[in-house]
């Protein structure tokens, strides 16, 4: 891969044991995918924040590196609630190491602002064209699917290095002829809300690491394809897709000829798996209970919810106290944003906490089953954190104690 004289100097040494770190994370990744060069990225976004996830080792390497971010950059979520976390249930020494992970990255310049939709908080992290580091896996397909921004499925330490460096390696996502589609799906019903989870679950297993196109009968609003991009990262490896008609690169991709049609069935299907039901997904032995256990736990957020989102949750719970312990996730920004929207919520009994997500939080491990009305969360709770999962529509998961 070409280096310019000044990238070949930091390779060198020249800049500092930080910045030749990140140099040979970058340059490695581009020798190994073929890159040509490195290009400048708009912002980065990092995972590797939970201590959950990244453990005494991340912290330890975070902690050793220094100097300052050189793009706008943003975090992850982080394993709890940085102000609420005895609320969450979480203990005191994790909470010590988690934020002392915080305050590794504050003091590289990294905002600490965690969530995994940061194109909510700031609009001029992403728009279309612009090359990008980021690294939680929805983020990255709303970032190329939605937005029609270009990033690879970087790893937290490949992103951190791309906002000390300013730059990333030019391969993947970030070339037009690997963002075609490779195979196509026509869905025969319409769909609403958690429904998209669903069908990320389906289609994220057949596609794989390929770039999925979609021909879908119902309107998608902003919040049902974030729901797509996230489950279909986590039931596959999709990072990017398109939604004929919709998303902004569509028009100039032709439907591939191997397609696939989804039917209403098999979106049913997926609702019927999970604990209270049958186990049809698999999860029996080696979870806490057993298969025909109640969820105990109502998870939503995940990715983190937005305004509308609060808004719709607000209403469902107005007059009525839910069956059972409701966290509801969403990033600090859009909490301060919306505080009679959470005061409404939280009337109702139901917690609002930022920060953090259930995936990721050691809080959810000790309930038995989670009822979500994501699909990311459904394919991740289970893997995670040992907890079998099930996933609803909103209205059923915010269902008073009286509701059948």
């Amino acid at each position: 891969m070409y280096l310019t004289q000044e990238e070949e100097s930091i390779l060198e040494g020249e800049h500092g044991p930080t910045l030749k770190k990140a140099m040979e994370i970058l340059s490695t990744l581009g020798d190994i995918y073929g890159a040509d060069s490195l290009i400048p990225v708009k912002s980065a976004q990092i995972a590797g924040v939970s201590y959950k996830t990244i453990g005494d080792a991340g912290l330890e390497w975070i902690s050793d590196l220094e100097g300052t971010v050189v793009v706008p950059s943003i975090l992850n979520p982080a394993g709890m609630d940085l102000e609420r976390w005895q609320e969450m249930g979480v203990d005191a020494k994790f909470a010590s190491k988690q934020v002392q992970i915080v305050e590794a990255y504050k003091r590289l310049g990294v905002r600490c602002e965690c969530t995994c939709t940061p194109y909510y908080i700031d609009k001029e992290l992403a728009a279309f064209g612009d090359h990008l580091a980021w690294s939680e896996s929805s983020a990255i397909s709303y970032a190329n699917s939605v937005i029609g921004a270009r990033t690879n499925r970087e790893g937290g330490p490949s992103a951190l290095s791309a906002a000390l460096i300013g730059k990333t390696a030019n391969y993947g996502y970030h070339l037009d002829e690997n963002r075609v589609p490779t195979i196509g799906f026509e869905v025969d019903c319409k769909l609403t809300g958690a429904d998209y989870g669903a069908l990320g679950c389906l289609a994220g297993a057949q596609a794989g690491s390929g770039v999925p196109m979609f021909r879908v009968r119902s309107k998608q609003y902003d919040t049902e394809l974030k729901a797509l991009c996230a489950a279909m990262a986590a039931s596959g490896a999709v990072a990017l897709y398109h939604v004929e008609g919709v998303t902004p690169e569509s028009g100039q991709q032709e439907f591939p000829e191997e397609t696939i049609i989804i039917e209403r069935g098999q979106i049913d299907d997926v609702f019927d798996e999970g604990c209270g039901k049958e186990c049809g997904n698999g999860y029996g032995e080696g979870y806490k209970n057993g298969c025909g256990n109640e969820p105990d736990l109502v998870a939503l957020g995940c990715p983190h919810y937005s305004a509308s989102e609060l808004e719709e949750a607000a209403r469902l719970l107005e007059d009525h106290t839910p069956a059972k312990e409701v966290w509801i996730c969403t990033s600090r920004r859009v909490r301060d944003a919306n505080p009679d929207l959470v005061r409404r919520i939280e009337d109702s009994g139901a917690k609002v906490f930022v920060d953090t997500c259930m995936v990721v939080s050691p809080a959810t491990d000790r309930f038995g089953c989670v009822l979500t009305d994501s699909g990311k969360a459904f394919k991740y709770v289970p893997n995670l954190c040992g907890v079998r999962a099930r996933i609803a529509h909103i209205n059923e998961c915010l269902a008073g104690e009286d509701s059948d």
